[in-house]
């Protein structure tokens, strides 16, 4: 449902927000995958508890599989599984899985276009004290590369659900990515999930904001401030990075003329930048992108590090304040 910013500070920011990592959502989306398909499988790399494979292997101990940590083993195991009309899920930290493993993800994966799943979890710099080796912020750019890849990033942990459950379904590879902090979750059951498209969450033609992942909240957020200032914000939800709602962010970029890309990902190849690859053909914008600026991120809370490398509300409503300047 479309609304305007005024009745999202009324209806969304009146409430007191319950928040979930997006891996939790994963976890429970690949349970469900299971139930409706018994060519469902999972292999983990040793870290079945962090992201939430365990309970696959509880509901369905005959069809879980643990490689160790032999991530390039994982993808490889699993693209034979599903040459041989299996459907795995592969699950590991996102910095090894499809950092460790992209040259298998790209041969036995991609290039024979198979059925292969891959969570990517404990990505961005929220993964906080763990560090920049940890802190995996290129796997968007990463995946969005290879062909025939699927790339989707949820907002929420009700969204990794949604969209856990449809990768099981599409034919072909697919990343998820999935974060380890509990963030907001402010979709429901009933919210629209479509991979390929993208979810206007609020009207407005002065701005476009267009996020993904957990940074969407954070949009809102913006949206919300911006408000406040005689601002209309169109904040949309980029769950579907490839492939991308071209539909919907060009007409946001026609009827708005000014957009801000937020991820909390490197912005060199990542969303923002699919963004602006489309816009630069179809309908030249001005354009912010938030991101990682080819930088690593380092130790820290959470919030501190989101604050530090600007991913947080009020930074977005500079940018959007500074882009609209140039419309």
């Amino acid at each position: 449902m479309i609304v305007s910013s005024a009745k999202l500070v009324k209806d969304l920011f009146a409430k007191t927000i319950k928040t979930e990592p997006t891996r939790n959502g994963f976890g429970r989306g690949l349970v469900e995958a299971g139930k409706r398909n018994v060519s469902v499988v999972a292999l983990c790399a040793d870290l079945s508890e962090s992201t939430r494979v365990l309970d696959f292997k509880h509901a369905f101990p005959d069809r879980y599989i643990q490689i160790g940590v032999s991530e390039q083993s994982l993808a490889a195991i699993a693209s034979g599984m599903a040459l041989a009309g299996k459907i795995p899920f592969i699950a590991s930290y996102a910095a090894f899985s499809p950092g460790r493993n992209w040259e298998q993800i790209r041969t036995t994966g991609c290039l024979q276009n198979v059925n292969l799943k891959i969570a990517g979890a404990h990505a961005g710099i929220s993964v906080g004290p763990d560090g920049a080796t940890h802190q995996m912020t290129e796997d968007i750019a990463l995946m969005r590369v290879l062909p025939n890849m699927t790339v989707l990033v949820p907002c929420d942990a009700i969204e990794a659900e949604k969209a856990t459950i449809a990768a099981a379904e599409i034919d072909g590879p697919v990343y998820v990515r999935l974060g380890r902090e509990a963030t907001p979750i402010f979709t429901t059951e009933k919210s629209p999930f479509e991979v390929g498209k993208a979810q206007v969450l609020s009207k407005g033609n002065d701005v476009a904001i267009i996020a993904c992942g957990p940074q969407v909240y954070e949009a809102l957020k913006a949206a919300r401030d911006l408000e406040k200032s005689g601002i209309e914000t169109r904040v949309i939800n980029c769950v579907s990075v490839k492939p991308l709602d071209t539909e919907t962010i060009i007409k946001a970029a026609k009827e708005c003329g000014a957009v801000v890309t937020v991820e909390e990902a490197q912005i060199a190849g990542g969303m923002g930048s699919a963004v602006c690859e489309l816009l630069s053909q179809e309908c030249p914008t001005p354009v912010i992108r938030m991101g990682m600026r080819d930088e690593f991120g380092q130790s820290g809370k959470p919030e501190e590090l989101l604050e530090h490398y600007h991913l947080t509300a009020p930074w977005i409503v500079r940018a959007a304040k500074s882009v609209m300047k140039r419309k």
